[in-house]
């Protein structure tokens, strides 16, 4: 975790609450049992703060951001907002909440419009809550320098873009409303790595200028390191190691997530092929490889 991202938590009083969260979806074929995806998950997020959210892929993550914002069955548990229980909201109150609450998706160009300018889309929130065409063009002005994309840029299709300045677009469009909480599903890992590196920065920007909380999801550790105060670890649904950013991502204590951190590509090849080779021989070894193990938190 970087010393801006230290500098952003400031509130000890979770601005997101979830506790003993369960999510369940129906199932098919005959019987049609419901799966359960998520088993009792609790983890908070502060205001100003950022916490991420790894695990490999079915591991529960992007349900659980997708709880959050409502796009998720919740069968049992809380998820609370500034102290409202959200997890049951009815749809005109997720409009509402749209103002606290954000998202920016892994893929930009499939969850912008691509028959709408990105000065349309960056208006069309601004203008659904009344604000008039004068202020919402100033304010379109105002977010496109906020995520460094010139002015002209208004008046360009999504399409005219490149990968990481379309997610530049997206971010734009989450903080638009001046939300206190963005939840941000796997944003950069359909960039290159310079561009991810660049996206990262931007939020920490953001973040730093707007005072946002990021609930982060990610399946890599070496990107969570850099943006996130706190760290869960989730593994089939449930949560296995939560604490600071630095130590988990540095110094895991649970096998899992040892195990995602050797996974974790780097850089230098050699160092590549060391946990790799780690990786395979402790795979037998390590008590999340066999899911029939009890596991403890």
């Amino acid at each position: 975790m970087s010393d801006t991202a230290s500098a952003t938590a400031t509130s000890a009083h979770p601005l997101l609450e979830i506790r003993d969260l369960r999510v369940a979806y129906p199932g098919r074929g005959i019987r049609k049992r419901p799966v359960e995806i998520l088993h009792g998950v609790s983890l908070d997020v502060r205001a100003g703060e950022t916490v991420g959210l790894v695990g490999e892929s079915g591991s529960g993550k992007s349900t659980l951001g997708r709880a959050a914002l409502g796009l998720a069955p919740v069968t049992g548990g809380t998820i609370t907002l500034d102290g409202e229980d959200i997890a049951h909201a009815t749809r005109a109150r997720r409009r509402e909440l749209a103002v606290d609450l954000q998202v920016i998706f892994q893929d930009p160009y499939s969850s912008l419009s691509p028959a709408l300018t990105v000065g349309d889309t960056l208006a069309e929130p601004l203008r659904a809550r009344g604000i008039g065409a004068k202020d919402a063009a100033r304010r379109v002005r105002d977010l496109l320098d906020l995520v460094h994309l010139p002015a002209d840029a208004a008046q360009r299709l999504p399409r005219e873009f490149s990968g990481g300045q379309r997610q530049r677009v997206a971010i734009a469009r989450a903080v638009a409303l001046e939300p206190r909480l963005i939840v941000c599903d796997e944003p950069v890992s359909a960039l290159d790595l310079t561009t991810q590196a660049r996206i990262l920065e931007l939020l920490l920007e953001v973040q730093a200028r707007t005072g946002v909380a990021y609930l982060f999801v990610s399946h890599d550790l070496n990107v969570v390191r850099v943006l996130c105060h706190r760290v869960a670890v989730m593994r089939a649904g449930e949560i296995v190691e939560w604490g600071d950013g630095d130590t988990v991502t540095s110094n895991p204590s649970h096998p899992y997530t040892r195990r995602l951190l050797l996974a974790s590509p780097v850089a230098d090849p050699a160092t590549q092929a060391e946990r790799r080779a780690l990786l395979r021989s402790t795979a037998l070894a390590d008590p999340a490889t066999h899911p029939n193990q009890k596991e403890s938190v």
